[in-house]
């Protein structure tokens, strides 16, 4: 089952910073500078925790998981301001 996660993070060094922000292009989608939004299964969201943990400076950078719910299942209440929220949609893909 996939739970939909908005991970945030602030990070100190521009480096370490654009390897966490490369890290989470491949679970999700971005939404703001520090901002993404992942649909994923518990053992993927594990995946993540354990390259994020290999990249942050755990005395000097925060990272925020924070679990919204089952995907399919929850709606999130979101007040956007600007740019409307979308949350990730589980589609199938035909090749």
């Amino acid at each position: 089952m996939e739970h939909l996660y908005i991970i945030t993070y602030d990070i100190r060094k521009p480096r370490r910073w654009r390897r966490v922000f490369k890290t989470l292009q491949g679970y999700g989608e971005w939404m703001q500078l520090s901002v993404f939004q992942c649909r994923m299964t518990r053992i993927r969201a594990l995946q993540l925790e354990s390259a994020l943990h290999n990249i942050v400076n755990h005395a000097e950078d925060h990272v925020l998981i924070i679990d919204i719910g089952p995907a399919d299942m929850v709606k999130p209440k979101v007040q956007s301001i600007g740019k409307p929220f979308t949350p990730i949609i589980h589609a199938s893909v035909i090749i």
